[in-house]
């Protein structure tokens, strides 16, 4: 498997405009979930940030929101930003532009975001071009694989802090199957402990 522990490419060549980081804003990073909400994973990783006063950004998939539509608003309820991960969680680049925008479109109409973060990563210049014009496509800058089996809780925990710079904008994923909530508690309170903050994605943005 070829990793890309920066943002992702060639995304950030085509899509120059999109969100991979946030600078100006001092030592701050932007902590997001992807593919929740889980009714295992999420109140836990729900219960950990609140431990550490630390808010993220959450992007829902449509059909998971209306499966757990308590747990959706607890998100938003404690300080949290939600965004759409679409309704279906469609790879762009498998699926033909209308259905993969009508998906899209659902999906921001569930979670009331116009924060969008392609599932996989991966969408069409088209598919861009036509969702770019009512919403802010959100992509990362460090991306630790914690949904990869083969890498340890320790080995993508390792990446996640070697990676680590002012405006760097965190992918992790909001699944039971993944490694994250292994080592999210550590992460929070070292990060903390060496003068990190985190801030919610839209901080410096403004959307319409």
């Amino acid at each position: 498997m070829i990793r890309n522990h920066n943002r992702p490419f060639p995304a950030s060549v085509i899509y120059p405009d999109a969100i991979y980081s946030i600078r100006g804003r001092g030592k701050k990073l932007y902590l997001t979930f992807d593919d929740g909400p889980d009714p295992e994973s999420t109140p836990r990783i729900l219960d950990i940030l609140d431990a550490h006063g630390a808010k993220a950004t959450f992007f829902c998939t449509g059909s998971k929101v209306l499966a757990s539509p308590a747990l959706f608003a607890r998100i938003a309820s404690e300080g949290h930003l939600t965004g759409n991960h679409g309704y279906s969680h469609l790879n762009g680049l498998k699926t033909p532009v209308r259905t993969y925008c009508a998906d899209v479109f659902r999906g921001r109409d569930i979670t009331c975001s116009n924060l969008f973060r392609p599932p996989y990563g991966r969408l069409r210049r088209r598919q861009y071009r036509i969702l770019e014009r009512s919403m802010q496509i959100v992509f990362w800058s460090v991306m630790p694989y914690d949904f990869d089996q083969t890498l340890t809780a320790d080995e993508s925990y390792n990446i996640l802090m070697r990676r680590l710079k002012p405006g760097s904008v965190i992918v992790l994923h909001d699944t039971p199957s993944g490694t994250a909530l292994q080592y999210l508690d550590r992460f929070l309170k070292n990060a903390m402990d060496d003068g990190w903050s985190f801030g919610l994605v839209d901080d410096s943005l403004t959307l319409t």
